[in-house]
Formats: structure tokens, sequence, C-alpha cells
């Protein structure tokens, strides 16, 4: 397993448990007592680390790499998917996933960002930076599933949306431009759901739903904490006082009330128990689901101009 930094208290611990249980295993010396004790001081010292988590901790946990990304969340949540390709305008974006998933039953759309899973992976899904064909390619999904009356999901996990040169000449402003207007005005209800990380426009292009939700250790800003820093200090050295400055946590989102709920993860983050966490955003999809199709499309959409035309503030000489 790998460890954080700020993990390492941890990661000592775990270290002394496995001598102790060799130990034991050698049938010379009962070590059932002192292997309990530590099991118990392991469980203290991860209370006290995950309980008071700093802004850049936060973000360190949303980039591990063994954090569940979205086609394991889509294969574990549905029976079945049928992913579907193509923007049909300049290729598909394997940075940009999607499909057609059974929900208990039910047709869901699920569109995501998908980063790789290992070196080759990331290079073929571009590190979760989708191309305007990427955000062309959600938006025709979005509009075939309002067509079917089939719900929207979104899973959000992206550095941002790819910055080359290439994709500005394709229009890469105009495409998320154009999710931000259509994801507004669509008749189907749409949950956006924040699984690692969401930054600047190209986790927006994605995220604009009748409820927005983040996992517990996920980030949404603008900007990340290292870019952040090498604007205002000229250097990445000052990423964790960006972080804590930038307020882009998942509590920091909701109390500001950017976003609508927040998802508890397992205790030490999503990738410690990736099952657990499926099923538990399984249920806060459906919760929602429910909760939303109460609603004629009419009202959904009114509701979801005026959440977005009411957020942040300003003031008046």
């Amino acid at each position: 397993m790998q460890y954080l930094d700020f993990e390492k208290p941890i990661e000592e611990l775990n270290e002394q448990l496995e001598k102790l249980r060799k130990l034991g295993e050698g049938g010379k010396v009962d070590m059932t007592s002192a292997v309990k004790e530590l099991e118990e001081k392991i469980s203290l010292t991860r209370k006290e680390i995950y309980t008071k988590l700093s802004g850049w901790q936060r973000v360190q946990l949303s980039r591990h790499p063994a954090r569940p990304y979205s086609l394991f969340y889509i294969q574990q949540i549905c029976s079945r998917f049928i992913e579907l390709h193509g923007d049909r305008g300049v290729r598909d974006d394997n940075a940009m996933i999607g499909g057609l998933g059974t929900l208990d039953g039910e047709s869901v759309m699920f569109v995501g960002q998908q980063k790789g899973i290992n070196t080759k992976d990331r290079q073929f899904r571009n590190f979760g930076m989708a191309n305007p064909e990427g955000y062309r390619k959600a938006l025709r999904l979005f509009k075939l599933a309002e067509k079917f009356n089939v719900p929207i999901v979104t899973l959000i996990d992206t550095p941002g949306a790819y910055p080359g040169l290439e994709a500005e000449e394709r229009g890469q402003g105009e495409a998320i431009a154009r999710n931000l207007y259509e994801m507004t005005l669509l008749k189907v209800p749409v949950i956006c759901i924040i699984i690692g990380e969401g930054a600047s426009g190209g986790a927006l292009g994605i995220g604009m739903g009748d409820r927005v939700l983040m996992l517990e250790n996920t980030w949404y800003s603008v900007i990340s904490p290292e870019s952040c820093s090498s604007i205002l200090w000229h250097s990445w050295d000052m990423k964790e006082e960006a972080a804590e400055q930038l307020k882009l946590t998942a509590q920091h989102m909701h109390q500001f009330k950017l976003v609508d709920g927040i998802i508890k993860e397992p205790m030490g983050g999503a990738h410690n128990n990736p099952e657990e966490m499926a099923k538990t955003l399984k249920r806060e999809i459906k919760k929602n689901l429910i909760d939303l199709k109460d609603m004629s499309p009419a009202e959904r959409i009114d509701a979801r101009i005026r959440k977005f035309s009411s957020m942040g503030f300003y003031e008046e000489d």
C-alpha cells in the first residue's frame, strides 16, 4: 500500500503490526494481546489524522494513485453498462467516458472523466484532461439522454481541460461554454458528483446539475494549489498555503453553498475501501434521483437556473 507523507505514523505502526503477527505465527510466543493493543493504537492514530486534514492533505488524497476512478464506480454501480463513443465531429476522446448504465433496473446516462490506472493508461486517457471533442461527446450523450427521458449522472475527476494549442484551435472554450448553457436547460434530472479533482472549467464543463455533490476528500476550485502558488509566489513551494487560502475542500464548498452535499468516504479515503465507497455512491444517486423525479422538467430547470444564478456575493457602495 502506498502511504502519503502525512500518513507516515500509520505506516510505521502497520510495519510494527506485521512484525508482531509474524512472531505470533511462529507459535513460540503468544502475541494476541500485543497485536490487539497495536491495532487499537492504529485505529486511534488513523482517526486523529483523518479528522484534522488540511486542505493540501485532502488534495493529496484526491490524487491518490489507488483512488477509484469513474469507470470503476460505473462498473460497480451498474448491472450493465454500454459505453458510447465519439463526438460525431473529430474523434473519440478517451479522457471523457460515457454511456448507458442499468441502475437497479433503471437506465441512467453516465458521463465522466477517466484517469489512467498505470503509466500507459494515463497517456491513453490524457491524464483525465479532455479535449473539446470530449466535451462535445458529453453534450451529445446529454442530448441523447434527454431525447429518451433518461436521467444523467456525471462523475467529475480532472486536473483541468487539456490546455494544448490544438485544443484551443478546435474551440476548447466554446465547447465548455456550450455545455454550461445546454446543461442548464436539460429537461431530465442531472446529478453531478466530484469524485476526485474538480479543477476549473474542465470540471464545470460537466458540472451543471440539479444536485452537485462532493466526496469527502475531494476539491473544487478555479485553479490548482500548485498553479495558484506559481502565479502568486512564482514558485510551487507555497502550494500548501495556496490550498488553505483557496478554500477548495468539500467542507468549504458546502459552507459557501456551491455544492449541495458531501458524501462521506471510508476512513482514510475512498481507496481504502473502494467497494464500500461505490455502495455509498449508489445509495446517494438513487436517493437524489427519487427526489428529483418528483419535480416537473420546468420546475427542475427553474430551480437549476436560480441555484447557479444565486451563487457568489458582492457589495455595492
